[in-house]
């Protein structure tokens, strides 16, 4: 489990689920074998991944708002420039070396998850006119309960025209609030949270 944090307010103060969202084209092939928390750096190569650095945390939730342990949490996303590492990703925008797109992470006993990443840039799809916003994709699973869903920006001009999004019953249960870095984090960073409600993990 990564490195916990000073507490964030929770993202939710209700407990209706978390609404499910399309698997999408582009869930990894190939997994990286570090499968780590830290999606902005690959072990063995120096640099780190272009683009602005997320902190992105939450908790996994039962909808008594009791935290759930032990849940695996899959994340998943374009780069800072709009691609996908998957070979079915045919957007022309490149490929950052640096970046696997990638991260797993088992909740701890208060339910929290916690990745550094990059915050991805939106894409166009292969229907005229329509661009996807910046989201990361989760794959969540529990005992019982397994969760497929995606992550927005709040704020972000193209969540109003996202026919993914806009389909969703619960729009704003997907959209994570953008929050300063907390004082162990980069000065440059962004603080995004989210937490996640399932039937009952």
């Amino acid at each position: 489990m990564a490195t916990q944090r000073e507490p964030v307010p929770l993202a939710q103060t209700s407990w209706r689920r978390t609404p499910d969202q399309v698997l999408g084209p582009f869930y990894p092939l190939t997994k990286p074998l570090d499968r780590g928390s830290d999606l902005t750096r690959i072990p063995g190569k120096p640099g780190r991944a272009h683009g602005q650095v997320i902190h992105l945390m939450g908790r996994v939730l039962d909808m008594k708002g009791e935290p759930l342990a032990g849940v695996k949490v899959e994340v998943w996303q374009a780069n800072a420039h709009g691609r996908y590492v998957h070979e079915s990703d045919y957007n022309p925008a490149p490929v950052d070396p640096n970046f696997e797109g990638f991260g797993v992470q088992i909740t701890d006993k208060e339910g929290r998850y916690c990745f550094t990443t990059i915050k991805p840039f939106g894409y166009p799809t292969h229907i005229p006119g329509w661009q996807r916003p910046p989201h990361i994709h989760f794959d969540v699973t529990g005992r019982i309960d397994k969760l497929v869903t995606q992550m927005y920006f709040e704020g972000d001009p193209l969540n109003e025209k996202d026919r993914i999004l806009q389909s969703s019953w619960a729009q704003e249960r997907l959209i994570a609030r953008l929050l300063p870095p907390t004082s162990e984090m980069e000065p440059e960073a962004q603080l995004a949270v989210w937490d996640i409600v399932i039937p009952r993990g």
